[in-house]
């Protein structure tokens, strides 16, 4: 394996513990075809520290209240917003995957890239410590802020438009159809008992954004 030292360069971080990188590159089809440990427990830990990390950087910047700070840091941290830190240095390129998943696109797949991005962080973290972690999210991550925030998310938008009308919404799974490697999801929204919007997604994420997308055009068009 010789993914883990081309992206130490790009990381500007060079492991003491090489081994941690490759299990944070690890994806688990690629880990269960050669009996190895994947980077789903690495991915747990990196959670919680870019979520420290990011809360730590805009605390220091926006004198706003809680709310701001949240719904921003909310933001900064969702899938979209690590697949564009991810794709500035390419991670896609350096991941361990198996065969199924490589011949199906795993490589550009949102939900994968996401959670190696953050197993790399997790990774870094248990080689050194938050502060690393913290320098490395400022270098690699806040430059592309801007970027990130001017992102769409319609869950949050359609959550905030009904709040405001004292309702309430919720979303389901309603098909889960495809191989492991390779699924689609169908999701649906509805406010209070009210079908509200559709959505199809290679990732639940991803079709209940859609379904938050649906649901916003409808009501657009209606008022």
């Amino acid at each position: 394996m010789t993914n883990s030292v081309k992206l130490e360069d790009v990381l500007g971080y060079h492991f003491n513990n090489k081994e941690l990188l490759t299990i944070a590159l690890t994806h688990s089809s690629y880990a269960n075809e050669h009996d190895i440990e994947c980077n789903e427990r690495m991915e747990f830990l990196g959670d919680a520290v870019l979520e420290l990390s990011m809360s730590k950087y805009l605390f220091s910047k926006i004198q706003l209240d809680e709310g701001v700070l949240t719904k921003t840091r909310a933001k900064a941290v969702c899938e979209t917003a690590l697949n564009i830190y991810a794709s500035k240095i390419n991670l896609g390129q350096y991941l361990y995957l198996g065969k199924g998943e490589e011949a199906t696109g795993g490589r550009t797949r949102p939900a994968i890239i996401a959670d190696a991005l953050e197993a790399v962080l997790g990774a870094i973290f248990l080689d050194s410590s938050f502060d690393t972690v913290y320098e490395i999210v400022n270098k690699m991550f806040i430059p592309y802020m801007d970027e990130v925030l001017k992102n769409k998310d319609y869950k949050s938008q359609l959550q905030e438009k009904l709040q405001s009308e004292k309702r309430t919404i919720h979303y389901e799974i309603t098909k889960d159809e495809g191989p492991a490697n390779n699924k689609t999801f169908e999701a649906v929204v509805f406010m209070d008992d009210i079908l509200m919007g559709r959505g199809i997604g290679k990732t639940k994420k991803e079709a209940q954004q859609n379904a938050a997308k649906d649901a916003l055009e409808k009501e657009a068009q209606i008022g």
